[in-house]
């Protein structure tokens, strides 16, 4: 068995890879046939895709009746996005993350907002389900907010699109929901055979979702922010690590609560979590808006932050 799980773990990792560079030029090339900006199709699109394992994962714990496991999953991924992620992306581009665009900067108070909204919503000691609609709500109050005035998602491209239009547009949809499906795939053999290793050496439940699985989760989200750091898609990092915050925070963790109410009678299990998601999105919220852009010098310091929070995790849980 622990060969069969290295060997998948192994092979999800080489999926992850080609699928998110083959989904890169899809989502480029459907941008332009759109009119959109690339911002706005990698938040509705990568975001909402790499988001299904979440929720997958959310709904199975909440009919287990440990929806614990998806809040830590939830809290665990969106520091990830917020620093390792957002990090990565910065070093391997060639100029920094670029974020001078209004709607950038207006989503990012929204991402601020929204990341820190569950952590009030939990203090009385429960996250209701009063509570999952306030944060379904909190999603539909940015999705029209963005699409309120046409200068926040549409975008003119300079170049002729018609041979793409009449020839390539089923062509490129094709490859966007293949390599989505192949994302998803791989994701899932990876993160059950890391659940199966955490299971040999008795990690904790709590951990487990904040660390193992939160970074499992976020490997689809990982692997196409550095391919499309790679090719200079800085709106399109943007938009998928916007994107994953905001459907995180507000669909996931509000239609696990619909289903079973998180009820939290221990919070030395999030507390780290907790104060780290606060720093990392205070931190990357400053970094995007001074400057209109995060440096490399900025980056090692989110990725700094990261590295703490795991080491915090293990030594004081």
């Amino acid at each position: 068995m622990i060969l069969l799980y290295l060997t998948i773990f192994i092979l999800s990792f080489f999926i992850l890879a080609f699928a998110s560079k083959r989904l890169v030029i899809s989502l480029t090339k459907i941008a332009k046939f759109l009119g959109w900006k690339e911002f706005v199709v990698a938040f509705f699109t990568m975001a909402l895709a790499s988001s299904i394992p979440n929720l997958s994962i959310g709904i199975s714990s909440a009919l287990h009746k440990i929806p614990q496991l998806s809040l830590g999953d939830v809290i665990g991924g969106n520091i990830i996005d917020l620093t390792l992620v957002a990090a990565l992306a910065v070093l391997i581009s060639k100029n920094g993350l670029k974020s001078a665009g209004r709607t950038v900067q207006g989503s990012a108070i929204f991402v601020l907002l929204i990341a820190v909204l569950p952590l009030v919503l939990m203090i009385d000691g429960m996250i209701s389900r009063i509570d999952g609609l306030v944060l379904i709500l909190a999603f539909f109050i940015y999705v029209f907010w963005l699409f309120g005035k046409k200068e926040r998602f549409r975008k003119v491209y300079n170049n002729n699109n018609n041979k793409f239009k009449s020839g390539h547009v089923f062509k490129n949809i094709f490859f966007l929901f293949s390599s989505l499906i192949l994302l998803l795939l791989a994701a899932e053999g990876i993160v059950r055979s890391v659940t199966y290793f955490s299971s040999i050496l008795s990690i904790p439940l709590a951990l487990i979702g904040i660390l193992i699985i939160g970074l499992g989760n976020a490997l689809p989200e990982l692997f196409f922010t550095i391919q499309a750091a790679k090719k200079g898609k800085g709106w399109m990092v943007i938009g998928n690590l916007m994107g994953s915050i905001i459907f995180l925070m507000t669909l996931v963790l509000g239609i696990v609560v619909l289903i079973c109410p998180i009820e939290i009678n221990d919070f030395s299990p999030f507390a780290i979590g907790r104060f780290f998601l606060i720093i990392s999105a205070i931190f990357f919220l400053f970094f995007l808006r001074t400057g209109k852009k995060i440096t490399k010098k900025e980056a090692w310091v989110l990725l700094s932050i990261y590295l703490i929070f795991v080491i915090a995790e293990i030594l004081f849980y």
